[in-house]
């Protein structure tokens, strides 16, 4: 399942817990993407992630509890 993440809400956001996050549910991203990409996510921009069907359920909690809006692609 591919997933756009739009933005991040919290006035806060924890970096490491948004990086490490990144990295644990989507496919193909290792720790500096995911730092790279929670970057680019807090500066604004979108960012494009691929998640296993399997761990989808998981992966959309985890962004919630983040405070992360997504989309779902595909």
């Amino acid at each position: 399942m591919k997933l756009n993440l739009l933005s991040c809400d919290t006035q806060r956001p924890d970096k490491r817990a948004i990086a490490r996050s990144i990295a644990e549910i989507s496919l193909h991203i290792n720790d500096s993407l995911s730092n790279e990409l929670t970057e680019i996510l807090l500066e604004g921009d979108a960012v494009d992630i691929e998640v296993e069907d399997k761990n989808a359920g998981s992966a959309l909690r985890t962004l919630r509890k983040l405070s992360i809006d997504y989309e779902i692609i595909e």
